[in-house]
């Protein structure tokens, strides 16, 4: 009997010709001479797609393993009723459970969708964690252990250095270990510094907050000497970094490992689908983070103590710690249905077998190596798995886009709140749930989208890089919305004179006749909003010389405010605690193209992830993730916040004044912030542009009927047939 044909398609490849099973007499493996017998009964053994022998002699898969094909009711009369069964190899156990313990309840969730959601729960936690909480609650924790601008930034880096160094380990050792096992132990140590993060709640002193009643009117201000303001709780930043780094580790294994788990246990075509909904989550992490932390900061932090503060007040400190002992307590509860699950899912051998191998082909045909089962065991192979990799242009000009678009994600997160804040005049707590509402549909919708597209249009991975570029393209021409700008509020000394006139030369002046004898600090910044229209630095510097214990819309109300205009309103002027209210009439053009930039920003986020996936060989996946991981962080992630900081400070028109040291800034020049955003934009969406374009151009895909292109497949199962044609260096 001749070998049957195959073809191969997008979804695995299937056999033209049916398989005749009608000879159990004879062995396969030799020309000219049918398929025998599966099930061993003349002691020969038929090589399968790990390279291994299906015997008389059950394996542990048989009971969870499904056929290849069904067959029709006449095969069902033939001896071969079992069909072709997948085996795991080295008989690996298949069920859920830990050790020994393996009830048949658990096998409910013994299934992609089951992992999926485990693993959902476990993003969506480090995305709440991480950036959601941290960015919250960073001005609470400065504030409550004397933390300065550069030491909160530490913090910030700390889980991004912590990454950078396991990255390498864990995506090469874990990649070809038991991934279910990383990532649950990784998990459990995420959980552990959310725990370690709140622990300096619990070991330091209550916190005490001057009565502030007073505080900032003419005539009552009051300060702490400076040598007072440095204390010995500033050396918390070391417990706070090491939780971090903690996160850090705990977090690696997730978005390398946990990918490729996913992407290995499901079909080809819905492996984007997949993927898109596991970083969906990952997204909405942070939207719940900026919500939920924002609540939580309403409470004071100890919980039961009345104070005569609220939470508007610059002394205030929130209860910054509950988020992480929740996320901390969520973690560990997760990780230990994550460390039941076996090292495949039952039935994805039949996936490995049908997956139609798309890595980008070398000239030398080096890229054959990494389709050797025994590649990638030993550190010995790790030099060669880096130059195989460093080899692949289409990889590296991906990980280098997908560093662009990380910059930009890493400065939209950390800046977005505060260009809102500027920009439409709100607070800081206004503008960061502002900003959590705008991301959620956008970032989380692009995100979900991307990976629909993939799927929906069955992309290979030239049309997956054709739409990242598609979407790159978009997001540069909303870019250009930055052109436009919301015009600053007036603040006395600040945009204008006290009197209304332009202020000499751009500089500052917060002294007038009208608040020359109130004796006021710059250290006391409470900017409050004249019934004039006019925003002033403090009730201080407004003159204002009483405060009224009625509330207008839940706000302070300052009176008796001599540098506030009376002609307006007869009487003495008035002042309302907070900023004046923006009215500015480009605000829903401004948001609506905002939001087309995130949208497109992560709508190329998943398909650029398939795109790498599929570029490079199945046993380098998780490696070539943990690679990119590190090309992103190094390139993108950690100097993104910096880049985007340094050019939007330069827009800065009031820095905060600590005891002579210059802190953060407390107005920006509207303008100027949209100018040097727009810069920083197009910048990196060009460089994400070409990137695309130049992967795109040098992705060389395997020959159709080659044996590259199904290296998975056809070729295991073929593998020992001398009737088949040599393989051809490509």
């Amino acid at each position: 009997m001749a070998m049957p044909q195959n073809s191969t398609r997008e979804n695995g490849f299937c056999f033209t010709q049916p398989l005749d099973f009608s000879c159990p007499s004879t062995c396969p493996g030799e020309a000219g001479q049918p398929f025998g017998a599966l099930d061993g009964s003349d002691g020969c053994s038929t090589p399968l797609s790990n390279g291994l022998a299906s015997s008389g002699a059950p394996s542990p898969s048989d009971s969870c393993a499904e056929p290849l094909c069904t067959p029709t009711p006449a095969e069902e009369e033939t001896p071969f009723q079992e069909g072709i069964k997948y085996v795991s190899a080295e008989g690996e156990e298949l069920a859920c459970g830990w050790g020994g313990f393996t009830p048949g309840c658990l096998q409910l969730c013994n299934t992609s969708k089951g992992v999926l959601f485990f693993l959902c729960v476990a993003s969506f936690l480090q995305g709440m964690t991480v950036n959601g909480f941290i960015n919250t609650v960073i001005t609470s924790i400065e504030r409550r252990f004397d933390l300065r601008s550069y030491q909160s930034g530490l913090i910030a880096s700390s889980y991004d250095i912590a990454a950078c160094l396991c990255l390498t380990f864990v995506s090469y050792f874990g990649g070809n270990g038991h991934k279910p096992r990383w990532l649950g132990w990784g998990v459990l140590v995420m959980g552990l510094g959310s725990l370690l993060f709140a622990l300096p709640h619990f070991t330091t002193g209550p916190y005490e907050a001057r009565s502030a009643a007073q505080v900032g009117v003419c005539g009552g201000n009051q300060s702490l000497p400076c040598s007072q303001a440095a204390s010995s709780l500033s050396g918390y930043r070391f417990v706070f970094m090491l939780g971090q780094f903690l996160h850090g580790m705990g977090a690696t294994p997730l978005y390398t490992l946990g990918v490729t788990y996913l992407d290995e246990n499901v079909k080809t075509n819905y492996s984007p689908v997949y993927i898109a909904v596991f970083y969906t989550a990952a997204i909405l992490g942070p939207a719940a983070g900026y919500l939920v932390g924002g609540l939580f900061l309403n409470i004071y932090t100890e919980i039961g103590r009345e104070i005569d503060i609220a939470p508007e007040n610059t002394l205030w400190v929130g209860a910054w710690w509950i988020g992480f002992l929740g996320a901390g307590a969520a973690s560990l509860l997760i990780s230990i249905p994550i460390l039941g699950y076996p090292q495949r899912l039952p039935g994805s051998q039949r996936y490995i077998v049908m997956r139609v191998s798309e890595a980008h082909q070398l000239k030398d045909g080096s890229h054959k190596k990494a389709s050797d089962p025994d590649f990638g065991k030993t550190v010995k192979d790790l030099p060669r798995s880096v130059l195989l990799l460093l080899k692949n242009p289409t990889f590296i000009f991906l990980c280098l886009a997908g560093a662009t678009e990380a910059t930009l994600i890493a400065g939209m997160s950390t800046f977005g709140p505060k260009f809102l804040e500027s920009q439409f005049s709100l607070s800081a707590s206004e503008a960061a749930t502002f900003f959590g509402y705008l991301v959620v549909p956008a970032g989380g919708g692009g995100t979900f989208l991307g990976g629909f597209l993939v799927n929906k249009f069955k992309l290979r991975c030239s049309g997956i890089i054709k739409l990242c570029l598609l979407c790159t393209v978009s997001s540069l021409v909303a870019i250009f919305i930055f052109f436009i700008h919301c015009p600053n509020m007036p603040m006395a000394g600040v945009t204008q004179m006290y009197d209304g006139s332009a202020l000499p030369g751009g500089h500052l002046n917060l002294t007038a006749a009208c608040n020359a004898q109130c004796g006021c600090l710059q250290e006391t910044y409470s900017p409050v909003c004249g019934t004039d229209g006019i925003m002033y630095y403090s009730p201080c510097h407004a003159g204002c010389k009483r405060v009224s214990e009625n509330l207008r819309n839940g706000k302070k109300v300052y009176h008796e405010c001599s540098c506030v205009d009376k002609a307006l309103l007869p009487g003495s002027g008035s002042a309302e605690a907070g900023k004046c209210t923006s009215s500015c009439a480009k605000k829903p053009l401004l948001l609506c193209f905002m939001f087309v930039v995130i949208l497109f920003t992560f709508l190329s986020s998943i398909p650029a992830l398939t795109a790498t996936l599929r570029c490079v060989s199945d046993r380098q996946r998780s490696f070539a993730l943990g690679i990119q991981w590190i090309v992103v962080r190094t390139l993108g992630g950690i100097p993104g916040p910096i880049a985007f900081g340094s050019m939007i400070d330069k827009s800065c028109l009031l820095w905060q004044d600590q005891c002579g040291e210059q802190g953060s800034c407390y107005v920006y020049q509207n303008s100027a912030m949209s100018r040097y955003t727009l810069v920083a934009g197009l910048v990196y969406k060009v460089l994400g542009t070409t990137f695309f374009v130049v992967a795109c151009l040098l992705y060389k895909p395997p020959a159709p009927g080659s044996s590259d292109a199904s290296e998975n497949g056809t070729s295991d199962l073929q593998e020992h047939k001398p009737s088949l044609p040599a393989e051809e260096d490509i």
